[in-house]
């Protein structure tokens, strides 16, 4: 498989899929563009080996051309990064004459790749009542017209790069279907190289003891993820809401808190498997608890066990905390997805805030720390803990498809 180290760009077009899915404020101003800034290194190892740059990305979530979704708004600051003028296709599948002639160093953006409905493959604009029949021929002409889409991009260009590891678990046009036409020209850019790296290192290469840290709200959410790691850790810590389905599969009383009634076979079912396999299954012992989900609510810290009626966890406790210390303290691999507690109060951040120190701890000792999932990724960078961890993944959902186990499109793609 080629790599983007040792394809040769010399006088070749390079078409690549990153993902500019950027926030921007009610004047199109870019309030975070840390995407970009992560897709930079790719695009300029192209050009430095004398290709030149067909840029592919989505943003938002259009129905159609929007000004809002218009990726003509981030192009002054790709060039600011590049060091280059960006030209723009103001349709991206009307781009033949622009990437025709583009020389070696010159750079073309095209614009939203969603304003098409073949990009996802999905019909839009069925009515509400529309019959099972209408939805079938509605998708099955989109999926018609999406091959004349996916070969009008794959025209433009020599070879193909795939940058996007946010979207690399859809099967989309630009991040998996794309790539047959390139069967000897395709590879990976830094930033899915880079993303692959640090999962699989820690799914599949990790030094022991590996300890997975997750919170979240559900456990219905994380299942796939826990299942797959019961077979590969030696110790779970497990916090957030998710933590009370656990407790009530044990009798224990959980207030008002979050609970998943119908996960609590599957909680019971967890527990049994991690006993069997001699993991150590963290589940905090003494937590927050607030009489209202305010920041400004009353609070207390009781058991884990016995949540007062009317109350509701908000937080793990210093107690839960030291506990979990004492753990990341002899761990070589950690990973962590989630907040530990309701992170976006300021009140009830601490356990989540301690988790990213502790975590830059460890990684200054020698441990590997990869970090993934919004609120997680958030409190280190917050604390200003993002560049004192190994790996902090952008990801999203396709990191938490990948921690499943499941093959991802975009990289399967790639790799066949």
């Amino acid at each position: 498989m080629n790599t983007i180290d040792t394809y040769d760009f010399a006088g070749k077009k390079a078409i690549v899929r990153v993902d500019f899915n950027v926030p921007l404020n009610e004047n199109f101003e870019i309030t975070d563009d840390t995407r970009i800034r992560a897709a930079i290194p790719t695009l300029k190892k192209v050009l430095e080996k004398g290709g030149s740059l067909i840029i592919m990305s989505h943003l938002g979530r259009p129905k159609g051309p929007a000004e809002k979704f218009s990726l003509k708004h981030v192009i002054a600051r790709i060039e600011k990064y590049l060091g280059v003028k960006v030209q723009f296709a103001e349709d991206c599948q009307k781009a033949d004459a622009q990437a025709a002639a583009l020389k070696p160093g010159e750079v073309l953006l095209l614009e939203n790749l969603r304003f098409y409905a073949e990009e996802e493959g999905k019909p839009r604009g069925l009515a509400e009542d529309a019959s099972d029949d209408e939805k079938k021929a509605a998708k099955a002409a989109v999926k018609e017209s999406q091959k004349g889409f996916v070969a009008k991009l794959a025209s433009y260009a020599d070879c193909y790069i795939n940058d996007a590891f946010g979207t690399a678990h859809r099967a989309h046009a630009s991040t998996a279907l794309i790539a047959k036409y390139f069967p000897n020209d395709k590879m990976f850019g830094y930033v899915m190289e880079g993303e692959i790296k640090a999962i699989d290192t820690v799914l599949n290469n990790p030094k022991r003891p590996l300890t997975a840290i997750l919170g979240g709200a559900k456990v219905s959410s994380k299942i796939g993820i826990i299942e797959n790691l019961l077979d590969k850790v030696d110790n779970l810590i497990i916090g957030g809401g998710m933590v009370y389905t656990f407790i009530k599969a044990m009798g224990g009383k959980v207030g008002n808190s979050i609970c998943e009634d119908d996960q609590i076979d599957t909680a019971k079912a967890i527990m049994a498997k991690a006993e069997a396999k001699g993991i150590d299954l963290m589940l905090r012992r003494n937590v927050v608890v607030a009489d209202n989900f305010s920041n400004d609510a009353n609070t207390q810290v009781v058991s884990n066990f016995d949540i007062p009626d009317g109350w509701e966890a908000m937080d793990a406790s210093s107690e839960s905390i030291a506990k979990w210390s004492k753990v990341i303290d002899n761990s070589n691999t950690i990973l962590w997805n989630g907040p530990l507690g309701v992170f976006e109060m300021p009140n009830f951040a601490k356990s989540t805030n301690a988790m990213a120190e502790l975590l830059a701890k460890a990684t200054e000792r020698g441990a590997y720390t990869l970090v993934g999932g919004g609120d997680s990724v958030a409190a280190v960078t917050q604390m200003g803990y993002a560049d004192k961890v190994s790996y902090v993944s952008t990801g999203g959902g396709a990191m938490l498809e990948y921690l499943e186990g499941i093959e991802l499109p975009g990289i399967k793609a790639i790799r066949e």
